[in-house]
């Protein structure tokens, strides 16, 4: 494969940005459902209590005290139930076991608390008791009447989700079967596996996004050689859930859903779309400028002893493949002799990368003894800083790669060009040049991509400090 084969796609700066910043697909139908739920609740607690206090047969309550103790009671029980997420859709809000769990251990608390009190504000057990199985009863009674209401508008096509399927075709029945048994999805469209194409891919979420499709259920199969492809969904504002096959692996961001009775994986979309990526980008440019200007005194020192130590250029420049197969120029602070790309050649038979994909010398003879100085501690790398602040690179991602080496990839390598390269990444932090094979490497440019949040970012970079202070692999 050359470089010019790479297919190079102008529509997308990054495959985890987003075009532009929005709230998700669906975000206020669930809070105005999770809202419900709450009002709910407090109606049920507040009825609760009102009947205990009615039919309190031990002590009377004065206006003040019963109205602290179903504000106490309120905000403990509320925030005992929606910590244990039983206010999330599906059989989250339906389990009554758990339900009854969590208001049996929120009273539990409310006693307790009344405990510590005097005794002029000591709630009696019995009226706790009395109010512990009215809460109950009124809380799995009002839940069963919502699920009931919301059902039967269901059924007359009312509340319904907007979803498209994407299936092979000999998977396809028993997939609509899955989906129709949770009765609560409208299947707007459905196609095979090849929409998920890098050719076809921009004119699928296209439709989507006009369609205004809120989840997307994708086949095991379909998705299985296109993990990365999530992302897309993503910055696209919708949730993916993973159809099952026999065998199938889970993405490290999916969590389990049943629908239909079976589970299947599901990859979330952001609460506002394209902001994760946006924080990254305005920290990779405020970091740049404040490092530039923070780090010049090096710099300067730098170029004195690169002129010092031998002839030549002070920075070396270099073609590398960045986003979307597009070449940029990289800047390095010059650490071989002048002409060292010419004696590549002469070096191939001593690479000590296995696959030859990447060319790695641990005593190569074309680097200067400053320069030997300046890899050990990366310092060469500080240019690309300015690689950074144009928007080229990013301060984390995969290593850009020269154009021999790019020349050398399979089409499942070319993943890497879809995001923004980087000064370091997983592999400078696990191993740096202590990895002696391309497809190690590539595997943990694959664990970042799918991995990828701003947080990770950050640990990196931390590790980074640590590597390069280390002298960890460096060479």
């Amino acid at each position: 494969m050359t470089v010019e084969s790479i297919p190079v796609v102008s529509f997308k700066p990054d495959l985890r940005s987003a075009k532009g910043s929005r709230i998700q697909r669906g975000l206020l139908v669930r809070l105005s459902r999770v809202l419900s739920l709450i009002f709910l609740d407090i109606l049920s607690l507040t009825l609760a209590w009102e009947l205990t206090v009615i039919y309190s047969p031990t002590s009377h309550y004065s206006g003040m005290k019963k109205t602290s103790f179903l504000i106490l009671a309120l905000a403990l029980q509320i925030g005992t139930i929606a910590i244990k997420g039983l206010y999330k859709s599906g059989s989250y809000r339906r389990n009554y076991s758990s339900l009854f769990q969590t208001v049996s251990t929120s009273q539990l608390f409310l006693l307790l608390i009344t405990f510590v009190y005097e005794q002029s504000s000591y709630i009696p057990c019995s009226d706790l008791i009395i109010f512990w199985l009215l809460s109950i009863t009124f809380i799995c009674t009002q839940r069963y009447l919502f699920d009931l209401v919301t059902k039967l508008l269901r059924q007359k096509g009312v509340m319904r989700h907007s979803i498209f399927l994407i299936t092979n075709p000999e998977e396809k029945e028993s997939h609509v079967k899955i989906i129709e048994k949770e009765n609560c999805y409208t299947i707007q469209g459905i196609a095979n596996s090849s929409c998920l194409d890098l050719r076809n891919r921009e004119t699928t979420f296209e439709y989507l996004r006009r369609q205004g499709i809120v989840e997307a259920f994708v086949s095991w199969n379909a998705i299985k050689d296109r993990l990365y492809i999530f992302w897309d969904f993503r910055t696209a504002g919708i949730t993916v859930r993973i159809l099952p096959s026999k065998s199938e692996l889970r993405h490290p961001k999916s969590t389990f859903w049943l629908i239909g009775g079976v589970p299947c994986l599901t990859i979330s979309a952001p609460f506002i779309i394209g902001t994760d990526f946006l924080l990254k980008r305005c920290f990779d440019l405020c970091c740049s400028i404040i490092l530039l200007l923070l780090l010049s005194p090096v710099y300067l020192l730098i170029v004195i002893l690169i002129k010092f130590d031998s002839p030549g250029p002070i920075f070396f420049r270099q073609d590398r493949i960045g986003l979307h197969g597009r070449k940029f120029k990289i800047w390095k602070f010059r650490t071989m002799i002048v002409d060292a790309e010419k004696l590549q050649a002469s070096l191939e038979a001593k690479n000590e990368i296995k696959d030859g994909i990447l060319f790695k010398i641990k005593d190569d003879p074309r680097v200067t003894p400053v320069g030997k100085f300046l890899r050990r501690y990366s310092l060469d790398e500080l240019p690309q800083l300015f690689n950074v602040f144009l928007g080229e690179m990013s301060l984390v991602g995969p290593r850009p790669l020269p154009c021999r080496d790019v020349e050398k990839f399979t089409s499942r390598h070319l993943i890497r060009q879809e995001v923004l390269p980087g000064i370091t990444g997983l592999w400078q932090v696990s191993g740096r040049s202590d990895i002696d094979n391309f497809e190690d490497a590539f595997k943990l440019d694959i664990a970042y991509i799918e991995n990828w949040s701003f947080w990770l970012d950050l640990k990196i970079l931390l590790k980074t400090v640590k590597v390069v202070l280390q002298k960890t692999g460096a060479y």
